[in-house]
């Protein structure tokens, strides 16, 4: 009697392609993720040498919004020398995946530094 292994292919392809489709779904949600972070701290360091330079905030603030994700939140708060530029946004992802993430830069005032 011969037994025939026709059918196991097709039930294998049928289990494992699914995992494969969602495996990368979830790489493609993580590098985006991690896309918008390098962006948020990118625009927080912009936004904090626009203010260093004693650059009113609201030039501060286009800087840092220039370089940073769509819909972004950007916060500029001088502390004596020094000035700090906090800047949040929410990663892409479907309901509750779509994950805060932020970025934060401190420099000195340029008219303290000699």
């Amino acid at each position: 009697m011969r037994r025939s292994d026709g059918g196991y292919v097709t039930a294998e392809a049928a289990v494992v392609l699914p995992s494969l489709v969602l495996f990368g779904m979830a790489l493609l949600w993580g590098l985006m993720a991690a896309a918008a972070q390098i962006q948020c701290v990118d625009a927080a360091r912009a936004g904090a040498r626009s203010a260093a330079r004693s650059d009113p905030s609201s030039a501060a603030v286009a800087a840092a919004r220039s370089a940073a994700p769509a819909g972004a939140r950007i916060d500029v708060e001088h502390r004596g020398d020094l000035v700090r530029v906090r800047v949040e946004a929410r990663a892409a992802g479907p309901g509750p995946l779509a994950v805060r993430v932020s970025g934060e830069a401190v420099a000195l005032a340029e008219e303290t530094v000699r």
